[in-house]
């Protein structure tokens, strides 16, 4: 990482140009894990079932591309190298989140969201504006982002059935990495955020939910 602190602003929009592709482009997020689904069988399941399924995972997929936009607009920010450093490191952990709600969704038979670019867009602004604001306003944007993900994550987990484990897999393997992410934030000096803030951020990550459910 210490090599990073001499790059230009150039290089550095080139790599995020790069990071975007990486995202948005099919399979080309490469996880450094595998996928807790793997070691789980295929479960039996019906149309609707399935359909519901996919849905639930495209909006984690979402997710997964929002929270790779808003580190890598934090990283682009940051003023502190060690912050720049922490959302570089958790960005390349959510990677494996990406790649692995990619993968089940295929299995499902359906697709990532045709909406990803856009939601790619406005997170990576956000994130970028909060750590042009101080870097504890943009640790404090992730944990307060990531609690809201851990919530999310235990309404699907409710609405998954018992018997698709692969699902169930990922996204507990998730909400742990998330729920780390979030403390992380918080013991680097993050800003906790009132109430009525989060409220706020909750109304807006709905609005992606319901859109991404099908698109």
């Amino acid at each position: 990482m210490a090599s990073e602190r001499h790059f230009s602003p150039v290089d550095r929009l080139l790599l995020q140009a790069d990071a975007a592709l990486r995202t948005l482009l099919p399979f080309s997020g490469q996880p450094s894990r595998p996928s807790p689904a793997i070691v789980q069988p295929e479960a039996e399941l019906d149309e609707l079932q399935a359909q519901h399924i996919a849905g639930l995972m495209r909006i984690n997929h979402t997710g997964e591309v929002c929270a790779q936009a808003l580190y890598q607009g934090q990283a682009l920010t940051a003023k502190l190298p060690k912050i720049r450093a922490a959302m570089e490191h958790a960005a390349d952990e959510e990677i494996d989140h990406l790649a692995w709600c990619e993968q089940r969704i295929r299995q499902l038979g359906s697709q990532p969201s045709v909406l990803n670019p856009l939601f790619y867009g406005l997170s990576f602004g956000v994130g970028a504006a909060a750590g042009l604001i101080s870097d504890k306003i943009s640790l404090g944007f992730v944990a307060a982002t990531e609690d809201q993900v851990v919530k999310h994550l235990d309404e699907h987990l409710q609405q998954i059935p018992q018997e698709d484990q692969k699902s169930r897999a990922i996204l507990e393997q998730m909400r742990a990495d998330e729920q780390q992410h979030a403390c992380n934030a918080l013991e680097a000096g993050g800003l906790r955020f009132p109430a009525p803030l989060k409220f706020g951020m909750s109304l807006l990550a709905k609005v992606m939910t319901k859109s991404t459910y099908r698109l």
